[in-house]
């Protein structure tokens, strides 16, 4: 059952279509609206003021803006279109629209949450940090036991459980001018550049061009404001070189002048969202101001909001926000707003003025408009718990009786703070203009200009003027015939005459008076914070979250810079402001994501092997670089440990094959690959033949581990270099910009062949036998084909090289061969093992055995720590070759000497227990009450060969605890477990050699 909608003004409405009606839900009520409404207006226009609990202390809140500065209503889309988060405000209404407020249970009327109002006293800002640490009354369990109970008490929206239906898309744009904004100033500058020839690039949030003239009564050229704007974008539309975005928001910028738009209902009807990437040559950012609110008690109940955003809500979308209004304000462009709100229907019957000389005339327009302007005053707090029901008005900063005014609408305004945040993103730093009591752009760091309000010019005529000589010095900057002046005629601008107030005093003690409504800061929380130590804004900002909201302090971060620079006596220029990162607005991640959804994400990679594999029943996962690889190959009736343990065994006893087609495989080319080799490695590779390989620890410049792997001489300037799956690209990465950037002068050609070559290992006792049964045009014998030698020969017919290396510890036969023959030589070598129980193996089993045999792997014991003599593996380091990347981090290392993290084995005194790879290790009988950690457990596992669970790990000083005892600190449990040497399998490495 539909509802009327009782605040829906019998005229008006600059965006709406009365003549249709949309339903919606919310919070399970139905209600109808108009197209051109978004969610935060008609839920006004059917009486709909209780939107949302905050997040915190779960207090109720209403409506307070009606842009993307809206801190409280936040909701979640159901059905179809789950989605959290999203902004009321922004949100366009739609037929069927289904949405809830986010952050309350049961309900948003009656919350159980809300018991964090009444023990507010209990949680001021930063309590977390204190209290759940350790013990909390007497009981254990700290943060990672209390923190989810927090967790649930606070934040905002749920993820979504099902794929949504909205559809997104990406584009690339290149132009000369991007304007920001399609208010006065951004209109005027864009008319400015594309008059001149440039191409130009609008992008402006708004569902109408114009900005704040869709609002205000404002004239330009002797005719309404909003037809100017409507002009100049009907002008700006039919030239050819011009792209106009609307509902478009510039979220980030970026180094080069590289901006992201997000774009909210583009023409085509397929599309829902799109992200654009433009690079411009010039950028002009005209993006506005925001009102900001004033600080006193009770300032966040339903019904206390910003005048702007009233009239927003009456000349936009017809709606009246409330019946009966008090304002209160600190500078003159309220005045305006009142009258005009006034004009439309809203009673305002007293308007508070801070300062305590306003100007006469604004008062006299009032007055003759029946509202009553009081000087020197403000509101001091609000009747009514769920909604306004009064406003007290009283003498600000001195004695006076309080006098209590009926009303269910608050207007408050303590300014205006320009929108810096994309200037700030770009590398400027706002500076404090005293005037305007506001932050305004700094020294340029880019190709950008700002104009208008985002520049502290809050007046019309200057915002026009400073629109237009922005864009026409963008375009002359660039080459173009600048036009000739075109600023339409405008009175002189009234001053804005603002005396800062960063917080109304209270006659209640200990009121809760809010800064960042969002996040349930209050000014008492940024007092506490100078209190304990915190003098910088970032500090402050971090220990309180202010300005840490999805609203990135658009309202009150101004406030809280203010109140911080009262506490500490200094300019609130002095204290500077804190650094606004992208995105300049919530963005979805299916936008970011656009169609690379689902199994784009990460683009399934298959070797010539993976359908084969498949066919045959293997148990696949995602690995490194996206390839689709083998778990393990159960058999009827088999689990996974018991699959994995007949792998490792046959792989120990007989033979095992398995694809290691992944790897990374890289063939270089050159005189100078010996000289390039020499510097990336750590060990020596002068006098390598030409068939034999070597080992060798690739390190970053940090002296840590990048990657290890084998690279075979194919012949004097010809090599074969493998490299981890899942460091593969990095490795690739690395090399390149070596070769391109470090020593060009090398000549060294590299060149990528994983997917050329399908690797096949062939493990175990009687992999010759294997691989004589196939076919082999080479002999196997141990004289004849020692370790580490590669050969190019023929195996089962197709060419192949085939190498004795391998990474299980046993006897191992590497062949690789072209991809289009990997099948036919698995199948081949699959039929020639039969007689000797060739089993396939899948990674699980591999792993094992590398932790069996304790071969360091930098993407396990390699955690940017860890150098090679740290893993035992200072054998492969020949700091006598030379310079080589990492050399000087290794020296350093061992100059400063101290405890070092050693790679060791553990086995675990209970042998069935097998710790989750990362599991802590303490020091025996440590505290349980935060303990140190001195380790942590890398890989662990049930060794089908020891009999028992083993693990490798990474511990402080390992190697001088060697058979002593250390805990392993399970979330559930503490383990002790005995350190030994990380080998458990043929310690001498016979059986690869043999």
């Amino acid at each position: 059952m539909t509802r009327a909608q009782p605040f829906r003004l019998p005229t008006g409405g600059a965006l709406v279509d009365r003549a249709r009606r949309l339903r919606f839900r919310f919070n399970g009520k139905d209600f109808e609206g108009h197209p051109g409404d978004t969610l935060a207006s008609a839920l006004m226009a059917n009486g709909v003021r209780l939107v949302g609990r905050s997040f915190k202390y779960h207090r109720p809140r209403g409506i307070v803006a009606a842009g993307a500065e809206e801190p409280n209503a936040i909701v979640q889309l159901d059905g179809g279109d789950d989605e959290p988060n999203v902004r009321a405000t922004t949100l366009a209404l739609e037929e069927g629209l289904s949405a809830r407020s986010v952050n309350c249970w049961p309900g948003v009327g009656f919350d159980l949450g809300a018991i964090g109002d009444w023990l507010s006293p209990l949680l001021p800002a930063g309590f977390y940090y204190k209290t759940f640490m350790g013990t909390f009354m007497g009981l254990p369990g700290g943060w990672n036991f209390y923190g989810r109970f927090v967790r649930r008490m606070a934040g905002l929206g749920t993820a979504p459980r099902t794929a949504g239906r909205r559809a997104y898309e990406k584009r690339f744009h290149h132009c000369d001018v991007l304007v920001a904004g399609a208010g006065p100033a951004g209109l005027q500058a864009a008319l400015a550049a594309a008059r001149s020839g440039a191409r130009v690039t609008i992008a402006d949030d708004g569902a109408a061009p114009g900005g704040t003239l869709v609002d205000a009564a404002a004239e330009i050229g002797g005719r309404p404001g909003a037809d100017w704007a409507a002009d100049a974008a009907a002008e700006l539309d039919a030239l050819p070189d011009v792209v106009r975005l609307k509902q478009a928001t510039v979220a980030g910028y970026y180094d080069h002048n590289l901006l992201t738009v997000v774009e909210l209902s583009p023409a085509q009807p397929w599309i829902d969202e799109r992200l654009w990437k433009v690079r411009a040559r010039r950028v002009v950012l005209a993006t506005g101001a925001s009102e900001r609110p004033l600080v006193f008690a009770d300032n966040d109940r339903p019904g206390v909001m910003l005048p702007s955003a009233a009239l927003a809500f009456v000349r936009r979308y017809g709606v009246r926000p409330g019946d009966r209004a008090v304002a209160v304000t600190n500078n003159n462009a309220t005045y305006r707003t009142v009258r005009e709100l006034v004009e439309a229907g809203v009673e305002v019957p007293v308007l508070a003025d801070i300062r305590m000389h306003p100007p006469e005339p604004l008062a006299a327009e009032l007055a003759a408009c029946g509202v009553e302007v009081l000087s020197g005053r403000a509101v001091v707090g609000v009747a009514g718990t769920r909604a306004v029901e009064a406003a007290f008005v009283a003498p600000v900063g001195r004695s006076g009786e309080r006098r209590r005014v009926d009303c269910d609408l608050v207007l408050c305004s303590g300014g205006w703070s320009p929108r810096v945040h994309l200037h700030s993103q770009s590398g400027g730093r706002p500076a404090y203009d005293a005037v305007h009591a506001c932050f305004v752009p700094g020294d340029s760091v880019q190709a950008e200009r700002s104009a208008g309000a985002c520049n502290g010019a809050f007046g019309l005529r200057a915002a026009l003027e400073q629109g237009w000589r922005a864009g026409s010095e963008a375009c002359a900057a660039l080459g173009f015939l600048a036009p000739a002046t075109d600023v339409p005629e405008r009175p002189r601008d009234r001053p804005l005459d603002i005396e800062p107030c960063w917080e109304i005093p209270s006659f209640r003690p200990r009121p809760k008076a809010f800064v960042d409504l969002q996040n349930d800061v209050t000014a008492a929380d940024i007092r506490l914070a100078e209190q304990e130590g915190f003098r910088s804004v970032e500090h402050v900002k971090r220990y309180t979250t202010a300005g840490m909201g999805t609203d990135q302090g658009k309202l009150g971060n101004v406030n809280a810079i203010g109140i911080l620079s009262e506490t500490l006596g200094e300019a609130p220029g002095a204290v500077g402001t804190t650094t606004y990162r992208p995105p300049y607005a919530p963005v979805s991640f299916g936008v970011i994501a656009g169609k690379d959804a689902g199994e784009i994400v990460l683009p399934a990679r298959c070797t010539a092997l993976t359908d084969w594999i498949e066919d045959a029943g293997a148990v696949m996962f995602e690995a490194g670089a996206g390839y689709r690889r083998p778990s393990y190959f159960p058999r009827d009736g088999e689990s996974m440990a018991e699959a994995v343990s007949r792998e490792v065994l046959a792989c120990r006893t007989s033979a095992g094959m398995y694809d290691g087609s992944p790897l990374g495989k890289f063939e270089l080319h050159g005189p100078d690959v010996t000289v390039f080799l020499n510097r990336v490695y750590a060990n020596r590779w002068d006098g390598l033949a030409a068939g034999r390989g070597r080992f060798g620890w690739m390190l970053r410049e940090d002296g840590r581990l990048l990657d290890d792997g084998i690279t075979f001489r194919l012949a004097e300037d010809r090599w074969w270099m493998f490299a981890g799956t899942g460091a593969a690209e990095h490795v690739e990465k690395h090399l390149e910009r070596l070769l391109q950037m470090e020593w060009p002068e090398l000549e060294v050609y590299l060149t990528v062949v994983t997917s050329q070559w399908t690797n096949i290992c062939v493990c175990g006792p009687k992999a010759r036998e294997v691989l004589e049964a196939a076919g082999v045009g080479a002999s196997l014998a141990p004289d004849a084909f020692p370790f580490m030698t590669m050969r190019e020969t023929t195996v089962a017919g197709a060419p192949a090289r085939v190498a004795r290396a391998g990474y299980t510890g046993e006897l191992s036969f590497e062949v690789n061969v072209p991809a289009r023959h990997g099948v036919h030589v698995w199948e081949s070598l699959a039929r020639a093992g039969e007689p000797v129980g060739l089993t396939f193996v899948g990674s699980e089993a591999s792993m094992v055995m590398r932790c069996e045999k304790g071969f360091v792997s930098a993407g396990f014991e390699g955690d940017g720590i860890v150098n090679p003599f740290d893993a035992g593996c200072g054998w492969a380091v020949d700091a006598d070759k030379g310079d080589f990347i990492g050399r000087r981090s290794l020296v350093r290392d061992y100059n400063v000497g101290g405890v070092r993290p050693s790679v060791v084995g553990l086995l675990p005194e209970d042998t069935s227990f097998v710790p989750p790879d990362g599991t802590p290790l303490v020091s025996l009988g440590a505290p349980s009450d935060a303990p140190p950690v001195i380790g942590y457990v890398s890989q662990a596992c049930h060794s089908p060969n020891v009999g028992r669970s083993i693990a490798l790990a990474v511990l402080d000083d390992g190697r001088r605890l060697m058979d002593e005892r250390v805990e392993i600190a399970a979330i559930d449990r503490r383990a002790p477990a005995r350190v030994t040497r990380p080998c458990f399998v043929d310690l001498a490495g016979g059986r690869m050699r043999s």
